[in-house]
């Protein structure tokens, strides 16, 4: 661990013990305005976040062990729009729309598979896996048909290590520059060089919001999760880092400081992790659907997607290092069995969340000190729809400015 981390992870933890030691907010810390109902229910509101913020937004879309060699490629919807990912012969990672630029029919129809190219199935128009036109069936009956015109319409992709991230705004700031000083932190896992272990899927009946906020925060773990993290983890010594563009990490201490995961014991690590990271909770979140809380023996990677106003669907993943699919380690299957059941008590309650947010007796949300990623969160939100843009009964007052570190 190099001296920055080395004197961030220190600072860290004495940030961990003035949290334990405080009687209430530190100085200066702001009210936090109600979060307003209706940004859960509304569907004006819903629509400009959909148009304004999803949809250019950077958003994880799957792995390079999904397309592991030249040719190789699948096809996420996860964005609202079918965008396939794949390698071309030359190695490098793209995105396309799934739009034959025909008459807009599909290029696949499938999940995943295997390509040299691609040809329509309605007219049989055909391209390279660089999304060149190259040829059109019946070329006689067109009027100076330009084929450079007719490419593939590309989708921003960018890597981060072995995560594939895209964005279907063209003109968005590189990811890397975009995740700012999260970047750094981030080398310290190797990214580059983890494998895909596992990745299903949870169809939730309750707007995607519900379950982000629930993801952001640890306010909840002595209520839901006695019997599993509530047993080894202090969130009254949590501390939390508010970065620019709405990203956040979250750093919860172990209760004692010599526990160690039984459940990971004799895995391969990741050498290059430091101590916070190794012997703490620490939680990433990308804006503004991607959460990573990493260890250094495997990193579950959370995505939260809308589906329709009242549902959403939360995709989770395992990346970690030396892992072989054909002999996998012995303990992942307990280990994947474990977060699961974490994760089904996170979302026991989402369903009747949302009946309650569509009900009379639903106003808005008081936020405390320790829900202050959730502010955030909706305080970013507002930023990219335009704070002039927000219906004024839906908008969240912006305070946390002194409280975001650059």
């Amino acid at each position: 661990m190099d001296a920055i981390h080395h004197d961030r992870a220190r600072d860290d933890y004495q940030r961990m013990d003035d949290e334990r030691a405080r009687k209430g907010p530190p100085e200066g810390f702001p009210r936090l305005p109600d979060i307003p109902g209706r940004r859960y229910v509304d569907p004006e509101f819903l629509t400009l976040e959909k148009d304004r913020m999803w949809k250019r937004a950077w958003l994880y879309a799957g792995h390079t062990d999904q397309v592991a060699t030249p040719g190789r490629w699948f096809l996420t919807r996860n964005t609202g729009a079918p965008v396939i990912v794949l390698r071309d012969l030359k190695g490098e990672v793209r995105a396309f729309y799934n739009t034959c630029q025909h008459r807009g029919a599909p290029l696949v129809t499938g999940d995943a598979g295997e390509a040299r190219g691609f040809v329509c199935g309605y007219h049989g128009w055909s391209y390279t896996l660089e999304g060149k036109l190259t040829a059109v069936r019946d070329k006689r009956d067109f009027v100076e048909l330009d084929f450079a015109c007719r490419s593939l319409v590309p989708v921003r992709c960018e890597m981060l290590g072995s995560l594939i991230f895209i964005n279907e705004d063209p003109d968005a700031q590189p990811l890397i520059d975009h995740i700012g000083p999260m970047a750094r932190e981030l080398d310290q896992f190797q990214l580059d060089r983890l494998r895909l272990v596992d990745s299903r899927s949870y169809e939730v009946g309750c707007n995607v919001k519900v379950l982000l906020d629930a993801f952001l925060e640890v306010y909840h773990i002595k209520s839901i999760h006695q019997s599993t993290v509530d047993r080894f983890l202090d969130h009254r010594g949590m501390i939390v880092t508010l970065w620019p563009n709405g990203h956040s990490r979250m750093c919860t201490p172990n209760s004692r400081p010599d526990w160690k995961d039984p459940g990971t014991i004799g895995m391969p690590r990741i050498d290059t992790v430091g101590d916070l990271a190794a012997n703490n909770n620490v939680s990433y979140h990308i804006y503004p659907n991607f959460v990573m809380p990493p260890s250094d023996s495997g990193i579950p990677i959370l995505q939260f997607w809308p589906t329709g106003p009242r549902s959403c669907r939360v995709v989770s993943s395992w990346i970690a290092p030396d892992h072989d699919p054909e002999q996998p380690h012995p303990l992942w299957e307990t280990r994947i069995r474990n977060w699961e059941r974490i994760l089904y008590e996170d979302l026991q309650y989402a369903p009747q969340i949302q009946d309650s947010l569509e009900s009379g007796g639903f106003r808005g949300i008081p936020l405390n000190y320790q829900e202050r990623r959730i502010y955030h969160w909706h305080e970013e939100l507002d930023r990219r729809i335009g704070l002039n843009q927000v219906p004024p009964e839906a908008r969240v007052e912006q305070v946390l400015g002194d409280w975001v570190t650059r």
